[in-house]
């Protein structure tokens, strides 16, 4: 063999092994990260089980004849009295747990510290064990300690960061390389880079920003103690205190299910669950006119589908989310019109993001995809006034029974295809059972702008941008975006 082909050869080998290296082997990597085994107890559907003892819960914000601008809140009050009436124990798990945002722009309620202040006289009042379970977004990924944090630690409230490295990928193209070689950046190190959570704050790490680009989260929002349970879209942040919401309290034999899955959580976390297994809920005698199912994760969305494909003509779909973008979801939206079921959508405008202005994806051009569909559907968008149309729901009614399906989760890939951490609750009764009653009392207020202006014509607010469609079914597709 002469040298010029030795040298060739080598080339060959060396170029070949730093494809593998650079592409193939993080590729495999990625692409097994989006498949790989979920962590024990996740993406789980729980028994019907019937109770009398449910409530819904509204956080609207509208604006009157006169442009004044009024907020109807009650689920922050409805999580208080779980915390008030807890006498064995608190268990809490919540996405945003913080005042981050522009403090030298902006100006918000204090939800988060009020919110932890309540966490806190509990705890010196009696004395019984609280968990706090939340996301690492909040510490921006282990840079710093947050001021809430101290305050619950200081109370003896145990905070536990979920552990987001045990979810599947959801941006698997990243998460290949990330997994192989950048995780030994630590978010402490090279403090280089703008707080873009809080502009006012020191510079952050670098690993920081190489964790918040996997874009995956713990999204649940529930609050829990031995008799009731609070399962919401909202989020104890202060930039979000304003949003419109939707929360369901609910007691009974499901309670143990909610334990359950956040038992899990914990678990894979790597705290100490050994006392959480002793906590012993209050149940009934599975009687009532509502049954209720817990579903998290994945389970959604197959509740979510199941429920769709199962309207037939004349029923109603009626569906108010912050994010609309799941293929699968949308997929089966469209048969549903093609069979003649009337469907109702409230989406929000996407363009406010706590002071921050979005380019109106995945909704925008979603609800375009829709509305040029050979059977579309109704649309509304819910008037911002710097806040969101924050709520995750939908209501199937034939007439005669009622299916609701309410948590924290958008109806997005991320939410729905076992890549978040989600938690909805299932509820079937009868249409004309006092919650179904409020439920569509609620829906047909924000539609018909009843007493105030809460929603907006679709002409009003509609975009058809090709490039902005294109550019949603890449990151939809990809997992190249926070929605």
């Amino acid at each position: 063999m002469t040298k010029k082909n030795y040298r060739r050869r080598r080339f060959v080998r060396v170029t070949v092994g730093a494809v593998a290296i650079l592409v193939a082997i993080p590729l495999f990597v990625g692409v097994y990260s989006l498949f790989k085994p979920l962590p024990k107890g996740i993406s789980t559907q729980s028994d019907f089980v019937k109770t009398d003892d449910l409530d819904l819960l509204y956080d609207v914000t509208y604006e009157d004849k006169n442009k004044a601008v009024h907020h109807e809140q009650e689920i922050v009050e409805t999580m208080y009295e779980v915390i008030d009436h807890a006498e064995d124990f608190l268990l809490v798990d919540m996405f945003l747990f913080n005042d981050d945002y522009n403090h030298d722009t902006l100006e918000f309620p204090t939800l988060s510290e009020d919110f932890a202040a309540r966490l806190v006289q509990k705890k010196q009042e009696s004395d019984i064990p609280i968990t706090v379970i939340t996301d690492p977004i909040n510490s921006f990924y282990g840079t710093y300690d947050t001021h809430v944090y101290k305050k619950l630690r200081d109370a003896g409230i145990d905070v536990i960061e979920t552990d987001l490295s045990k979810l599947r990928d959801s941006n698997y193209l990243y998460g290949g390389y990330y997994r192989m070689f950048l995780t030994w950046i630590k978010p402490g190190g090279l403090k280089i880079l703008p707080n873009a959570l809080r502009p006012m704050d020191d510079k952050v790490g670098i690993g920081s920003y190489l964790r918040l680009l996997n874009f995956k989260a713990n999204h649940r929002k529930t609050i829990m103690n031995e008799k009731e349970a609070v399962i919401a879209s909202l989020n104890p942040h202060d930039g979000s205190s304003l949003h419109s919401n939707i929360a369901v309290r609910f007691s009974g034999d499901t309670l143990n299910d909610l334990l359950k899955s956040e038992t899990a959580v914990l678990d894979f976390s790597g705290y100490d669950t050994s006392k959480i297994k002793k906590y012993e809920v209050e149940t009934d005698k599975n009687t009532g006119e509502y049954e209720i199912s817990l579903v998290t994760e994945g389970k959604i969305r197959e509740a979510l589908i199941d429920t769709v494909n199962e309207a037939e003509a004349g029923d109603s779909l009626k569906i108010g989310v912050f994010y609309l973008s799941d293929r699968g979801f949308i997929k089966a939206l469209k048969k549903a019109l093609d069979r003649d079921v009337q469907v109702q959508l409230i989406l929000d405008i996407n363009q406010d993001a706590f002071g921050n202005e979005k380019n109106g994806i995945p909704n925008k051009p979603v609800a375009s995809e829709l509305m040029n569909y050979k059977n579309p559907p109704e649309i509304r968008w819910y008037k911002s006034h710097g806040e969101q149309f924050h709520a995750k729901f939908m209501l199937h009614d034939n007439g005669e029974d009622s299916t609701l399906i309410v948590g924290s989760s958008n109806f997005t890939r991320r939410n729905l295809k076992d890549l978040n951490l989600e938690t909805d609750l299932v509820v079937k009764s009868n249409s004309d059972s006092e919650e179904m009653i409020s439920m569509n009392e609620y829906y047909d207020r924000l539609w018909n702008n009843k007493n105030g202006i809460y929603t907006l014509d679709y002409e009003e607010e509609a975009e058809d941008s090709i490039m902005k469609t294109i550019l949603y079914r890449i990151q939809e597709g990809l997992g190249l975006s926070t929605f």
